[in-house]
């Protein structure tokens, strides 16, 4: 059985589904080419991340596509309902990539606290002219111990982040549409890893103006429409500082640039954009915005897992 891995699969996992008897192909193919491409070779799953999309046509065209797998957590660039209700398999990662996502985040929040984005631009060229200038224009930097941070969808990801960012001292406040006790450990190598129990709230609003730092791991509301907007942001503190590398659009950019402008949001990190691939170039350019590429899941020990937990979900369901 053949496997068009689209966007690409680790050696890991490639070597699982090899091993059980499956020829899997990494050659990329044009979104355009996938039907033709799909029927010609006679592929039975189609595995995908978010450069691909997998919509009703391209299912309803390839019959013989029994399995669509995505590489990570969010499958809105695959028609889910349309697929499950003719009958073909869907299958994600939810749990592969939690750790690299959390760290990434553990990575913008020590940057968006120290300017370290702006410091890193304007070193090389102006360092050794202005550096007085400079020291002084980084010199109102704030420590993560202490602040309160708001996990808006505390799945996976966020209980992994909540994770490191209690280990920081951090105050975390989970917000998610389930509010049971979540059981949180903290690893500490070479002792008892403590852990702590964080029960989520369900109303971001009730809790905005509380928060220092917040980071979302949600996707669009169910109509499209963003999670957070001038309403979300004029319900803020002065000065809080924003993470999202969930979804673009799960923050409205227009929205964000204003709240930037005002000094409503003092920071903000983004590794995800309304527009990918071609995001817009003033949120690129804002001295106030440290941008990623969609790298949370950009890891060698995350791809690796990424690609093992497909595989093997991959023989439960054909064997």
């Amino acid at each position: 059985m053949k496997i068009l891995a689209n966007d690409g699969i680790s050696q890991d996992g490639i070597d699982v589904l090899t091993a059980n008897g499956f020829e899997v192909v990494t050659d990329k193919v044009e979104q355009s080419d996938l039907v033709d491409a799909i029927n010609k070779e006679n592929y039975v799953a189609l595995l995908v991340r978010s450069a691909t999309t997998v919509r009703k046509d391209l299912i309803y065209a390839c019959p013989n596509l029994k399995l669509i797998g995505r590489g990570g957590v969010g499958m809105d660039n695959i028609d889910v309902e349309y697929a499950r209700s003719i009958g073909r398999e869907v299958i994600n990662t939810p749990g592969a990539s939690s750790q690299s996502v959390a760290e990434l985040v553990m990575t913008h929040m020590f940057s968006i606290s120290r300017f370290m984005n702006d410091s890193y631009k304007q070193m090389p060229s102006n360092g050794s002219s202005d550096f007085k200038v400079l020291k002084k224009k980084y010199g109102k930097g704030v420590e993560l111990r202490g602040k309160t941070l708001g996990i808006v969808g505390f799945g996976r990801i966020g209980q992994s982040l909540a994770s490191y960012a209690l280990g920081s001292g951090m105050k975390v406040v989970a917000v998610d549409m389930f509010t049971e006790p979540r059981e949180i450990e903290i690893p500490i190598e070479g002792m008892d890893n403590p852990k702590i129990t964080i029960t989520p709230v369900s109303d971001l609003n009730a809790v905005l103006g509380d928060l220092d730092y917040i980071s979302l791991h949600v996707p669009k509301q169910a109509d499209g429409s963003a999670v957070i907007t001038s309403t979300e942001f004029g319900k803020m503190k002065d000065g809080v500082r924003i993470v999202n590398a969930a979804r673009g659009g799960v923050i409205d950019e227009d929205d964000l640039i204003q709240a930037l402008d005002s000094g409503k949001v003092a920071y903000c990190a983004l590794d995800v954009f309304e527009n990918e691939p071609n995001p817009r170039e003033d949120l690129l350019a804002h001295d106030k915005i440290a941008c990623s590429p969609h790298i949370g899941a950009a890891t060698g020990e995350a791809q690796a897992r990424i690609g093992v937990e497909l595989a093997e979900k991959i023989i439960a369901y054909f064997k």
